[in-house]
């Protein structure tokens, strides 16, 4: 079986060293899979392809068949996990939300739903929900995934945030003041359509700590390390309790979005339905309490990739 997930996924990805990260194994592990099968079945699966890899003609019948055995297969699983554990709701959501946003908030849930065991899995992987066993996912993208029902829960907005102590009190008082100071990075959330919005011909920086979770991004900001272009939704109770503070009231609008994505098949789960519902009232309660308004706000024209569009 792991033989065959080996092989299924470095088709599926066309590439050994994604599949050795999908399966969170070595790139030789894979590799080690992949020859014994051919070995075992006496063809050749894969060649070489520039850099990479492509499947042979008899790699890519096989693949096809592997997909769908090993997609009955995990749904009888699931069905068999399910009967026995009916009260579990698996939820992947990143690490940066699960955070920031929904662990400080998740024991509401718990003690109005203590029929339902949530299983929060935090991770920047983007669960494909014919193979993977996860229910529900908390995504941030364009909300086109296939085989994916997506419900948007809220528009994605952004603004600088740093310490009100961040070199001792002296804040930037004016956008092009930022120039004297470091300005933190999220690894695919530019500054540039803020310092559009601002008014300010800048390019993007070209220097400064970058981070690939955005929350190690805010705390960082909490530590007086700099600014940081932060996602409103992250803030949380930060600017509220002056963990935090806004130097500007100039947003923009993000590119992505929050969704809430469920396989079809799910469609009808009084377990999500609930937890639909809670999901909602927070969302409103959050959002009545810092709403993303200024004088002015800017569409982001940056366009995430397909493959990035499951959030932070």
């Amino acid at each position: 079986m792991q033989t065959l997930r080996a092989f299924e996924a470095a088709a599926r990805l066309r590439s050994v060293t994604r599949a050795a990260e999908s399966l969170h194994l070595t790139h030789g592990a894979i590799s080690h899979q992949i020859k014994m099968l051919e070995r075992d079945i006496g063809v050749g699966l894969f060649e070489p392809a520039g850099r990479g890899i492509r499947l042979t003609d008899e790699g890519e019948r096989f693949a096809g068949r592997v997909r769908s055995a090993l997609a009955d297969l995990e749904g009888a699983v699931r069905e068999l996990t399910d009967r026995h554990n009916p009260r579990r709701l698996r939820v992947s959501v990143a690490p940066s939300f699960a955070a920031r946003w929904l662990l400080p908030r998740i024991g509401s849930f718990l003690a109005a739903h203590p029929d339902i065991d949530l299983d929060v899995r935090a991770t920047i992987a983007l669960v494909d929900f014919r193979r993977d066993d996860d229910d529900v996912g908390i995504r941030f993208g364009s909300g086109n995934w296939p085989d994916t029902v997506a419900e948007l829960l809220f528009e994605e907005f952004y603004t600088p945030v740093c310490s009100p102590r961040l070199k001792g009190g002296r804040l930037p008082k004016a956008p092009r003041d930022l120039a004297g100071h470091t300005l933190l990075r999220s690894s695919d959330e530019p500054w540039k359509p803020w310092f559009e919005a601002a008014g300010l011909d800048w390019d993007e920086p070209a220097r400064g700590p970058v981070f690939s979770d955005a929350s190690h991004m805010l705390q960082a900001a909490a530590d007086g390390q700099g600014i940081a272009l932060a996602r409103i939704s992250l803030l949380g109770n930060d600017i509220r309790n002056g963990v935090l503070v806004r130097p500007f009231p100039i947003i923009v609008r993000a590119s992505f979005h929050a969704y809430l994505a469920y396989p079809p098949r799910l469609a009808g789960s009084p377990k999500l339905a609930s937890f639909r519902r809670w999901l909602r009232d927070e969302i409103a309660a959050a959002q009545a309490d810092a709403q993303p308004t200024g004088p002015r706000t800017a569409k982001s024209s940056r366009r995430r990739p397909a493959s990035a569009q499951h959030g932070r």
